[in-house]
């Protein structure tokens, strides 16, 4: 495995005045072999045109690095090192500079990208293009298909792992990071009511093992995965019906249990009450009656329409 070798090259202001200065010192060497004779003048010429070929050659030795960027540098297929200080730098012509963007990026699974195209000149016809995140159906733990789609923040902090390890990080980060997604969706259940972790309910939990399953993938093409957050999540159409009314019959079930837990309290309360104050003494006939009278009025779903009961109870 390759690892990262930051270097420091020299400054580029110094050799940049040499170069300036070194044609005008080849010039001068013409003119001087035209006074000149006998071997002095073949000498002075090769001399001025080296000068001047040499500061031609230098010219391709200069890179200025911007903040959050990167320049590998190869000298005849061979790793030398890696820039990653912004500046203004010189090195040795010959060496290939890579150019690496260390800066922080995000896509969104589910997204195509059209790589860039190029006519036999070599001139850039069709930029690279990345299409919008499209979600992924997948089955969750128990069966269920769903839809779910994640937005990965990330970048390159091993320049020389991102170059040669993987033959492309960026397509490398994003088929890992749907892989790895897919593996948590399949994981986990969608919803579950035993207090156990599921995609619908845990979400900050779910997001933090899907940027650790995104890392262990990553480490290798010298990538982070900054934050990874699920960005749409539902059941598939085929099945997002029935679901839906399974939903709203546990809620009006956990509603009419709420409702019930609170009657009976209430009801308790009431008879408790009237016992202790002794406001009216009720047999266990009257008490079953008014409980009964009480828990209708409570749990029902509409207005109760009232009843005067000019008798007693048993006429």
């Amino acid at each position: 495995m390759i690892v990262e070798k930051p270097i420091k090259p020299r400054s580029g202001w110094l050799p940049l005045l040499m170069i300036l200065l070194m044609p005008l010192g080849g010039i001068t060497m013409f003119f001087v072999a035209a006074e000149a004779g006998g071997f002095a003048v073949a000498f002075l010429m090769m001399g001025g045109i080296f000068v001047i070929l040499a500061a031609f050659v230098m010219l391709f030795g200069f890179m200025a690095v911007a903040p959050n960027d990167s320049r590998v540098l190869l000298l005849f297929g061979e790793y030398r090192g890696s820039v990653i200080e912004s500046g203004f730098y010189w090195v040795n012509p010959f060496y290939s500079k890579k150019k690496l963007s260390r800066r922080v990026r995000n896509f969104e699974t589910g997204s195509q990208t059209t790589p860039e195209m190029k006519n036999q000149q070599g001139q850039v016809v069709q930029a690279a293009t990345r299409s919008g995140g499209r979600p992924s159906k997948v089955n969750d733990r128990d069966g269920n298909p769903v839809d779910i789609s994640a937005v990965v923040v990330w970048k390159v902090v091993d320049t020389a792992e991102a170059l040669f390890e993987v033959d492309d990080y960026e397509h490398f980060v994003a088929v890992q990071s749907e892989a790895a997604l897919r593996v948590l969706a399949s994981r986990h259940p969608y919803d579950s009511e035993d207090h156990e972790t599921s995609l619908r309910g845990n979400t900050i939990e779910v997001c933090e093992q899907l940027q650790k399953d995104i890392q262990e993938r990553l480490d290798k093409a010298g990538v982070e995965a900054i934050e990874a957050r699920i960005s749409h999540l539902a059941y598939a159409p085929e099945i997002a019906a029935a679901m839906l009314q399974r939903q709203q019959a546990q809620a009006v079930v956990a509603a009419r249990t709420k409702i019930v837990e609170g009657a009976v309290g209430m009801v308790d309360m009431a008879l408790e009450h009237l016992k202790r104050d002794g406001i009216v003494e009720l047999d266990e006939e009257r008490k079953a009656s008014m409980v009964s009278n009480l828990l209708v009025v409570l749990c029902s779903d509409r207005h109760t329409q009232p009843v005067v009961n000019t008798g007693t109870l048993y006429n």
